[in-house]
């Protein structure tokens, strides 16, 4: 038993006496704090039951928080826009003491600036992972080595990349050689991006969608999300996660508690049982995206995806993290990405 373990069942001993709490997660359907096994040792650990609601889109899930105070303990967020939810003060600081696995957390992700505001954290670095491209391995030789193989002739009508225009975008923005949250000429992603669109076969809007595509073997290379990949190759699908030479998009999840919350003492001991190295080895056999835990990360297999590629020092190099977005950027991005779209 780990320590994270061991400190949950104390807490739910020395709680005996308590009522126990029903706790509410707000999070993406299908994403680690929803796994029934895990939920049924929280509560057998705790007394506390788990009850899900989910959103589809980030701005979905700030306006379920906007509009339902009280409503929710544990909301998964994105690190770039932790920033604007606390801003809107829907967040509560975090008491990490109360938190045992926090300690494992390494400092590049604990003192995140984006999950750390005048000194007080509001989101506990939980995942985090790669958005970069995944192949058909029935398709290539060898693996290719840069983002150019979407625009390669030879793949023509077998590409695919995420219907989102965020993600489009830094896409393109790495194609043309530019910083992801710095993009200094928007109409070289533009015309990059248009270059592109005659290569697609689809587009794709979920992991689901995405290996359909692949295992009817209508894909050569697509766009995909790290812990999907490995997923994807553990249902048994040909399938590669490539970094390519120009690097891959990244992004940091943090759960957070908001300010209206009832129960923060016992949405601690949530989080704190969802960065548990123990909770997370047995997710990962499952297909998960890498751990913000180093203890976590360290306790994996030796051949697992998460440590065999994701702990690459070199690839670590190519990450390139997501910052906070200003509403009328991302306004732009859209608009750009509709008007691509409607001219394919």
């Amino acid at each position: 038993m780990t320590k994270g373990l061991l400190s949950l069942s104390l807490l739910a001993l020395t709680a005996s006496g308590a009522l126990a709490d029903e706790i509410r997660v707000l999070n993406w359907q299908g994403y680690g704090t929803d796994l029934g096994w895990s939920l049924e040792a929280f509560e057998a650990a705790t007394g506390h039951s788990v009850v899900h609601e989910y959103f589809n889109s980030e701005q979905e899930m700030l306006t379920k928080m906007r509009t339902n105070p009280g409503a929710y303990d544990v909301v998964l967020i994105n690190a770039a826009y932790t920033t604007q939810a606390y801003e809107e003060g829907l967040l509560a600081a975090i008491d990490t003491a109360a938190i045992g696995n926090y300690a494992g957390i390494p400092a590049n992700f604990a003192e995140d600036p984006s999950l750390v505001h005048k000194g007080a954290v509001y989101g506990v670095p939980w995942t985090w992972g790669l958005t970069a491209i995944a192949i058909n391995t029935q398709a290539f030789d060898e693996a290719p080595t840069s983002l150019e193989v979407l625009w390669d002739p030879a793949h023509k009508g077998r590409v695919s990349i995420r219907d989102d225009a965020e993600e489009a975008v830094h896409l393109g923005a790495l194609a043309t050689g530019q910083d992801i949250n710095n993009i200094e000429d928007l109409d070289a992603v533009e015309a990059k991006l248009r270059e592109l669109m005659p290569q697609l076969r689809t587009f794709w809007a979920s992991e689901n969608d995405w290996n359909q595509f692949m295992a009817a073997g209508e894909l050569d290379v697509a766009s995909y999300w790290s812990g999907s990949a490995a997923r994807s190759a553990g249902m048994g699908l040909p399938v590669e996660f490539v970094v390519p030479k120009e690097g891959a998009i990244a992004w940091l999840d943090g759960l957070s508690i908001p300010e209206t919350s009832e129960h923060k003492e016992a949405a601690a001991q949530f989080i704190d049982w969802m960065i548990d190295p123990e909770f997370y080895v047995k997710w990962d056999a499952e297909g998960a995206p890498a751990s913000a835990n180093a203890d976590a990360a360290a306790a994996l297999p030796d051949d697992a995806f998460n440590k065999r590629v994701l702990g690459d020092p070199e690839v670590v190099k190519l990450a390139k993290f997501r910052a906070p977005m200003d509403d009328a950027t991302r306004e732009k991005y859209l608009a750009l990405w509709q008007s691509l779209k409607a001219a394919q």
